[in-house]
């Protein structure tokens, strides 16, 4: 007999975390799904979209500590594929943004198991809107970054040219470094006094947006309590945000043309 034809793997971007910001196909998909393989970010909302029947298995990865290794969830998407089931791999934002989507469809490739990749919407994209901080602006920033504040270490990233005068730098992963995140840009040559807007929780209920200096970003985020998830927006654009600001005289320092560029 000949032996079934391995089911797709559908890498699915959950976004930032209200149902409502998903894409048509990546709701159908999620209703339609045998087994749920998702990450710690992807909110209980929408996990309650998934068929009373489909498996929910959590890979969830916290700072220094994960469920399951990356090899691990790998193979567990093949063998599940395998297997002839309906697999959706559920990532919070977008699965080729910071979400090692690209190593889960190389293992799905290399093991000749058919991946389909569904976009959702980045981090970046759905916690700005929800800020008012339009990441470009014709008056303010012509280019816009993204960068993972802890990714193989700090040390061993080079950030030189992207943040400063015309230019947004967008953090991911940065909240238990921001202190380091702050020295290293100063370093580099960033003022200090350039406007940072930390997005706490984005899109969610409990979504918080906090603005302050770059100088003043590791104590504020030690002072506000901040927990992930959570972005650093660095550049002036953080200035258009709808922001609680949280260093004393902030608004006058910047309404009274404080200097902000590098």
């Amino acid at each position: 007999m000949a032996k079934a034809a391995p089911s797709t793997v559908y890498l699915v971007g959950a976004g930032p975390g209200d149902p409502d910001l998903l894409t048509l196909r990546a709701a159908r998909l999620i209703g339609d799904a045998q087994v749920i393989v998702h990450d710690g970010l992807v909110s209980a909302a929408i996990l309650a979209m998934a068929s009373p029947h489909a498996d929910l298995i959590s890979v969830a990865k916290q700072r220094s500590r994960h469920s399951l290794p990356q090899d691990g969830i790998n193979a567990l998407l093949i063998d599940l594929a395998l297997s002839g089931r309906k697999v959706v791999r559920l990532k919070g934002g977008d699965p080729f943004i910071f979400g090692r989507g690209g190593e889960e469809m190389e293992a799905c490739r290399a093991a000749g198991v058919p991946v389909e990749v569904v976009p959702g919407i980045s981090a970046a994209i759905g916690c700005a809107a929800q800020a008012q901080l339009p990441l470009t602006h014709r008056d303010s920033a012509s280019a816009v970054t993204f960068v993972a504040g802890q990714c193989k270490g700090l040390t061993d990233q080079d950030w030189s040219g992207l943040a400063g005068h015309g230019r947004t730098l967008v953090i991911y992963m940065g909240v238990a470094t921001a202190a380091d995140i702050a020295d290293k840009l100063i370093a580099d040559g960033v003022s200090p006094a350039i406007p940072v807007a930390v997005l706490e929780n984005g899109t969610r209920a409990d979504m918080r947006t906090l603005r302050t200096l770059l100088a003043d970003l590791g104590d504020m985020v030690l002072r506000e309590k901040v927990i992930s998830p959570a972005l650093i927006v660095v550049g002036d654009v953080a200035a258009y945000a709808l922001a609680q600001d949280a260093l004393a005289g902030l608004t006058a320092q910047m309404n009274n043309g404080a200097e902000i560029h590098s």
